[in-house]
């Protein structure tokens, strides 16, 4: 941990400019205000919910303590509770403040198009399925984005406050700035057409600084936490084009209701996964590698740019707005930050002691719609990986700061060396052996009483060989890697750092001008095509049921054909069209004639044969 005394000016010296988009009702807040505005919940299994603290009563203190309860038991804070408006005499002036709220916020906010427009029908009909799957399952109810909102302008409006909550941290050689921002409501569903809403809301921001030997800290690398991702594409280098800064103070834009932070103003296509059963995850991978990767058909389109995209997921669309023009917070906006509430080593109380949520448990199978946990834990009371290993959830486990990258390039080139001079000496050893080895089977050729010896010698002799083969290709690859660390060195003593994005493979970008541009033909479409696929199959199995198969082809390839229409892929879709009809044509052939099939292709390679082998006789 970083002095005490040393952490509030460096969070200070880096603190974050965030950019929200409008009609965004909820931004950070202090911890301290949230929790004095709940009540404390304890679930346990099997019974109904029951309120151990009332609202108004609560303070960090008092959840530091989490009482000790039985196996399976959530504790959980509740802000927008109903019960618990403070002035039972104004439940009317309550639901008027909140729906003058709701109106200025839609006033603000307009919808993006195109959601549905930029996928396919798998995904618009598993949208369709979350949709309905929602109203069953877990969730937040309709009222609570409201009250909730309602509840945030009283205490905003006893005393403005802008507030995050700051910890600085030293690990592998760097000096981690985090930045904890606390939403009181996410309504992202409710306010924005996402994917969930609920209570609170723990976001971060990552500024990771190197020490050189000169003493002055040196910014390199920033990290937006974006819903469920990590890693590598978190991140970007502090010389990047895309890192908007003011001044020394990198530019979030955090997305409308959800709250994820995005390096770039702009609408980002989203996805909800959910993983498939084994069985059936192996067969779409597998399909969807032969379709693209040896067909080669739509390669790169509609590629997944999150994690674990890939066959074995079925993904749900939804758009995060991060538009930036809405409230500014930070240096040169609209509000300042107040002095941040830093978080020592260790941990507070309030950090470390209380392990359950910050908001409703609404026991949602899928969590989405749950509250989180606060800043070190997870869901299920497991410590965040961006709390105990900052630099690895960035994906900078494996990257040393500046000042130390030629001083490990030359330490890890020194060991090479040494293993190159290894291998040279098991090489040299071995060929020794395997030279005598091969004088002795040599010898023992041909004499009978030493048949069992000379094969067991033969094998040896072969093994052998074979393990000084794989040694010396293995020091052709290490002399490989020895010549480029001195190639890289070479570089960094020219003062050369590489490309800012090498890092990334699959980074989050805003949907392009052309995503935006959808028709609005094409959006009432993707908008209706899931309800009149459903109802075009009810007809054709009312109506047409003595030609159910053909009309059930007829029917599919006139989704696709309009589909394709919109979306610009009709030579994309007469191609693959082509090329799926001659796989069947191949496989109704193969069933149909096939032992014909393997005589005709055994004649055939039978006459090559001969023809290749009296042609080399001629010659």
């Amino acid at each position: 941990m970083v002095e005490d005394a040393r952490a509030l000016p460096l969070l200070r010296r880096f603190e974050p400019v965030l950019r929200s988009t409008g009609g965004d009702r909820f931004h950070p807040m202090d911890v301290e205000l949230y929790v004095r505005a709940c009540s404390l919940w304890v679930q346990r299994s099997g019974e109904e919910a029951v309120r151990v603290v009332g609202t108004g009563e609560l303070d960090l203190d008092w959840i530091s303590h989490q009482p000790v309860d039985g196996s399976g038991a959530v504790h959980f804070l509740r802000f927008a509770d109903p019960q618990s408006v403070e002035k039972p005499g104004s439940p009317l002036e309550t639901l008027r403040r909140s729906a003058a709220g709701l109106k200025r916020s839609r006033k603000a906010f307009r919808a993006g198009r195109g959601r549905l427009a930029r996928v396919g029908y798998v995904s618009r009909f598993m949208d369709a399925l979350y949709s309905i799957v929602l109203l069953t399952r877990g969730r937040v109810p309709g009222e609570a984005a409201s009250l909730a909102a309602s509840r945030y302008e009283r205490i905003m409006a006893e005393g403005e406050h802008y507030r995050y909550h700051g910890r600085t941290v030293r690990q592998d050689g760097w000096t981690v700035l985090q930045y904890w921002f606390f939403y009181p409501f996410n309504d992202w569903r409710s306010g924005f057409f996402g994917a969930n809403d609920h209570e609170a809301d723990w976001e971060l921001v990552s500024v990771y600084l190197s020490e050189p030997e000169s003493g002055e800290v040196r910014p390199e690398w920033v990290a937006y936490a974006a819903h469920d991702y990590s890693g590598d594409d978190l991140r970007r280098r502090w010389d990047d084009s895309e890192l908007e800064k003011v001044g020394e103070h990198p530019v979030v834009y955090p997305g409308a209701g959800s709250h994820a932070g995005y390096f770039v103003a702009g609408e980002y296509l989203t996805e909800v996964r959910f993983p498939l059963p084994r069985p059936l995850a192996r067969a779409a991978t597998a399909v969807r590698t032969f379709w693209r990767e040896k067909l080669r058909q739509y390669a790169g389109v509609g590629a997944s740019r999150g994690p674990n995209g890939g066959g074995g997921y079925l993904r749900i669309p939804f758009v995060d707005y991060a538009r930036g023009d809405g409230l500014t917070i930070g240096p040169g906006g609209d509000e300042a930050w107040d002095p941040p509430r830093i978080l020592t080593d260790p941990p507070p109380g309030w950090v470390s002691g209380y392990r359950g949520l910050w908001g409703l448990y609404t026991r949602d199978p899928f969590e989405g719609e749950d509250a989180p946990a606060g800043p070190m834990f997870n869901r299920d009371g497991s410590v965040r990986r961006a709390w105990h290993d900052p630099v690895g959830w960035a994906g900078l486990d494996k990257v040393p700061p500046e000042g130390e990258i030629l001083r490990e390039v030359l330490r890890r080139r020194a060991e090479v060396e040494a293993g190159c001079d290894a291998l040279r000496a098991r090489i040299e050893e071995g060929s020794r052996r395997l030279k005598g080895m091969g004088v002795e089977v040599a010898a023992m050729k041909d004499r009978a009483h030493l048949d069992a010896s000379y094969e067991e010698r033969v094998r040896q002799t072969g093994e052998l060989s074979g393990e000084i083969g794989r040694l010396r290709a293995r020091l052709a690859t290490e002399l490989d890697v020895w010549e480029s660390l001195g190639g890289y060195a070479e570089r960094l003593r020219a003062g050369e750092r590489g490309p800012a994005r090498a890092h990334l493979s699959r980074p989050l970008t805003p949907a392009s001008d052309a995503d935006l541009r959808v028709g609005r033909v094409a959006e009432v479409w993707a908008a209706a095509s899931v309800g009149l696929m459903l109802v075009a199959l009810v007809v054709i199995v009312i109506q047409a049921r003595q030609h159910l198969t053909a009309a059930l082809v007829a029917g599919i390839a006139v989704f696709a054909f309009v589909e394709a229409g919109f979306r610009r892929r009709l030579t994309n879709l007469v191609s693959s069209a082509n090329i799926g009809l001659a796989v069947v044509a191949a496989l109704i052939v193969l069933y149909e004639f096939f032992w014909p099939l393997v005589v005709l292709a055994v004649l055939a390679v039978g006459a090559y044969v001969l023809w290749d082998n009296l042609r080399e006789l001629r010659r």
